[in-house]
């Protein structure tokens, strides 16, 4: 499937906002009550939220697009202060990656995850570095087939008053 990726500015803010609480809705239903993901995706995917992530220079929000459709997105950054340990090396974080459900199985997470590795590369990042949901079986095997490897650490990461552990994957990037 052809496709850009495209870094997002302020006018995808709703875009973001609605990709953003859909592909999370579409992957995380079920684990949680609909009380704790409706207030997850309120306050974490609100229109005002998304414009000052947005606005944060630090904060990359990128677009895959496909014949004007925004078909995923992810959001990097170097950020340590959920995992002080990373300060050690210069990191970066990728804290999303998703693709609407009705575009997975095409090869464009792969893209996407290449997309990050070589954004990390040109910048001089040594290691890239993400949390996982310990049960997200699909997502971690994605990681581990990039290249990711489980780094021991663990960050817990409630929806609402759900409790829930993400698995901190690190790769460490050559040259």
């Amino acid at each position: 499937m052809q496709f850009t990726i495209t870094r997002a500015t302020l006018a995808d803010a709703e875009t973001l906002a609605t990709l953003g609480a859909s592909t999370f809705r579409d992957t995380f239903s079920g684990t949680c009550t609909d009380e704790d993901m409706q207030g997850f995706l309120n306050e974490y995917f609100n229109l005002q939220q998304v414009k000052d992530e947005l606005a944060n220079d630090q904060d990359l929000y990128f677009l895959a697009i496909s014949d004007g459709k925004s078909i995923g997105y992810l959001r990097m950054m170097e950020d340590y202060s959920n995992f002080p340990l990373m300060k050690q090396w210069k990191s970066l974080e990728l804290k999303r990656l998703y693709v609407d459900k009705a575009f997975h199985g095409m090869g464009i997470a792969q893209d996407m995850m290449k997309f990050v590795e070589q954004f990390a590369q040109q910048n001089q990042f040594e290691v890239v570095w993400l949390g996982v949901w310990e049960h997200n079986l699909r997502a971690k095997k994605f990681y581990v087939k990039s290249g990711f490897k489980d780094s021991g650490y663990t960050h817990y990461f409630p929806i609402g008053t759900t409790p829930q552990t993400d698995n901190w994957l690190w790769k460490f990037l050559e040259g």
